[in-house]
């Protein structure tokens, strides 16, 4: 009861994830950060690995999801130091774009409150490309959005592997116990009676 419970939890969990990362990754892609989009369908794919997992009692691929938890923690720690320029990292440079764009988060422009506004630059009439673009009026800066969508992912993924490696624990104890009653056993066990002559074996085998 306690295994079927805790597959249940994970499943929800796993759940929970994917539609987690899927809305980060719509709002990575609308902010061209092209290193959390590769993270994220990383993601998603061992996700998706380990939830088949859970329903299909593959304990190796939960291993996988478990492996990959911890370092999808370890990233999302990362995200976190980047947006609070912690350790020498900063928000403002173009690391997430891999320096070939000036792109940043979505937010930072589209946030809860926030007003866009465009001033053109001097000298540049008519071109639409060429504009200061200044936000102002946002209730929540963008960088605390990101931290607080990474500081779910962390809490999300941090149950997960809890639960996870309780999986894979009643699986294997599953498995040893089949194993113990003879459940892969390729011959059933079965007293052989020799004949005086030597000449034939009879397998009588007990009935169940």
């Amino acid at each position: 009861m306690a295994c079927c419970t805790a597959r249940c939890t994970l499943i929800f969990l796993c759940t929970l994830q994917l539609l987690a990362a899927l809305e980060r990754q719509v709002f990575d892609f609308l902010g061209y950060q092209w290193a959390p989009i590769l993270a994220n369908f990383l993601h998603i794919i061992i996700v998706i690995l380990g939830l088949f997992g859970t329903i299909q009692y593959r304990p190796r691929y939960v291993v996988v999801y478990t492996i990959w938890t911890a370092v999808w923690v370890t990233w999302n720690v990362f995200i976190i130091c980047f947006y609070l320029d912690v350790g020498g990292l900063s928000k403002d440079s173009e690391l997430l774009t891999f320096n070939i764009s000036q792109h940043q988060s979505w937010w930072s422009e589209h946030g809860p409150g926030c007003v866009r506004k465009e001033t053109p630059v001097a000298g540049m009439k008519g071109t639409d490309g060429h504009s200061y673009v200044s936000v102002i009026g946002c209730t929540l800066e963008y960088q605390y959005i990101e931290v607080l969508q990474s500081s779910l992912q962390i809490l999300v993924a941090l149950v997960g592997f809890v639960y996870a490696c309780y999986i894979i624990s009643a699986f294997s104890e599953e498995e040893d116990s089949f194993d113990f009653i003879g459940g892969f056993d390729p011959f059933p066990l079965c007293p052989v009676n020799e004949k005086p002559n030597h000449q034939l074996f009879k397998e009588s085998c007990l009935p169940a």
